[in-house]
């Protein structure tokens, strides 16, 4: 399979939202422009997407809402179950944890770390709050899938470093600053900071 790019993987995850609300709305069928107009784009740019995947639905007759929600699932890996680990019980991590999203699709929250001893052993919702001093330990004793970062900035590459010596191959940063990765390690960074700035921008411009 060709290399798939980031905006092509971020308009599968719309895509599963969207037949998420169809059936909802006891949709079974949607056609590309349908699908293109909930969405924002172009019926071509739904159809390009899912030919990278292989052949989805039935010209003139559109796709089985069920059967699309199924196949994107187990192209995005949300039809399996992931481990996942927060390090930083402050605002984030608290938030992160009670995130009812998380589990809805298949990503456990089931480790939650700190360095500060006044939040060690601090529960919160369903998880009690562990020493990050010993964070390969617990890393290794949750079979940890995904890390998240919610530190402050000064911390935050140090962190990564630490989950990457876990053997912890795939992390979401929210700390302001982009991480340093070597190759075979998935970082995304989720910067509130840089995407309202760029709102900033629109207003102050009249752009868009």
């Amino acid at each position: 399979m060709k290399k798939i790019s980031d905006s092509t993987i971020r308009r599968l995850s719309k895509y599963y939202r969207s037949l998420e609300q169809l059936i909802e709305n006891s949709i079974d069928t949607v056609s590309s422009d349908q699908l293109a107009e909930m969405d924002g784009i172009t019926s071509a740019q739904v159809r390009k997407d899912l030919s990278f995947f292989g052949t989805f639905g039935k010209r003139g007759l559109g796709y089985n809402t069920k059967a699309l929600k199924e196949q994107i699932g187990d192209i995005l890996g949300l039809n399996r179950k992931w481990r996942v680990a927060i390090v930083g019980a402050g605002n984030i991590g608290r938030a992160l944890v009670n995130y009812a999203e998380f589990s809805k699709q298949g990503f456990n929250v089931c480790l939650i770390m700190d360095t500060d001893s006044e939040k060690v052993d601090e529960q919160i919702h369903h998880l009690t709050v562990k020493d990050a001093a010993k964070m390969k330990e617990h890393i290794k004793a949750e079979k940890i899938d995904i890390g998240i970062i919610a530190v402050p900035t000064w911390a935050a590459q140090n962190t990564a470093e630490e989950l990457m010596d876990a053997g912890v191959k795939a992390i979401l940063n929210f700390a302001p600053i982009s991480i340093k990765a070597p190759k075979g390690i998935h970082v995304k960074n989720e910067n509130t900071a840089i995407e309202i700035e760029a709102l900033s921008y629109y207003l102050t411009n009249g752009s868009g």
